[in-house]
């Protein structure tokens, strides 16, 4: 196994949505593993809140996901602040989100620099890149807003993206402009396409129009006969990856967290 292999591995996180059975099939991660807390218009905030809470109790590194335009103002933003830092959660991840109708935050920029005028415990802070661009977002906005997010950031956490190349590609040309932030590569888990779609619905009809508008290659990529499995795009980042500050891996378990943990343990993740 290569070093960058075991460095993405041993820097994997994994990616949950918080549903009523999500406690229980996170719970058998291995103890101390990072796990990253959705957030969605149909659940809405608190529901993230609560599994952070919750995954933090267990003993796990829960990261909440903090949707700028799923909080209201500054006083809500204040409030969720409050509720993670009484209990020692020092992680978040920051997205722009959605929301059928924001409150004062725009985009994920905007909620970053209230986080730092009000002041937070976190330690880490992620933000999302984009490998393949966003089908809603110009590359130029794109570029411009990694550039202001990363003042107030710790790592990029990538959208799923199953080329490697095109990840190495993206990786090379956010160095070149300038963007020093350690990367965690965003790669689906094991994957049944009948049980995602299934999830998608759930989280509700507007997310889900717009999970598959944003993801429509993703979907038909997973909608092949059988179970997804991430081996052969792993071995792919590994090939392209050298050289570009790969930190992680975030895993997507679409809340397939048991066929994801047996095959990242086969493939040498910690147990």
């Amino acid at each position: 196994m290569s070093d960058l292999h075991e460095r993405l591995l041993a820097g994997t996180s994994f990616e949950v949505i918080p549903m009523k059975t999500t406690l229980e099939k996170a719970s058998i991660l291995p103890a101390g593993s990072t796990i990253s807390i959705t957030a969605s218009p149909g659940k809405g905030m608190d529901a993230t809140v609560d599994l952070t809470l919750a995954l933090h109790e267990r003993g796990y590194t829960a990261v909440p996901h903090l949707s700028a335009r799923m909080i209201k103002d500054r006083a809500e933003l204040t409030g969720i602040i409050k509720r993670l830092a009484d209990v020692g959660v020092d992680q978040a991840f920051v997205v722009g989100g959605d929301a059928e109708e924001p409150g004062d935050y725009d985009d994920a920029l905007s909620l970053l620099r209230d986080m730092a005028e009000v002041g937070h415990p976190f330690t880490r802070v992620g933000i999302t890149g984009y490998p393949e661009g966003h089908p809603m977002i110009s590359d130029d906005k794109l570029s411009q807003a990694l550039h202001d997010k990363q003042p107030f950031a710790s790592y990029i956490a990538t959208q799923m993206c199953f080329n490697a190349r095109t990840i190495a590609l993206w990786a090379s040309r956010i160095r070149v402009d300038g963007i020093s932030l350690p990367i965690k590569v965003g790669i689906p888990g094991v994957t049944d396409p009948t049980k995602l779609l299934t999830i998608a619905a759930r989280i509700g009809v507007g997310a889900s129009a717009r999970f598959l508008a944003k993801n429509r290659r993703t979907i038909f990529r997973l909608m092949r006969p059988g179970a997804y499995k991430p081996t052969r795009l792993l071995g792919d980042i590994v090939k392209y990856g050298e050289g570009l500050e790969l930190e992680g891996l975030h895993i997507f378990t679409f809340n397939q967290v048991e066929p994801t943990l047996d095959w990242y343990q086969k493939f040498g993740g910690r147990t």
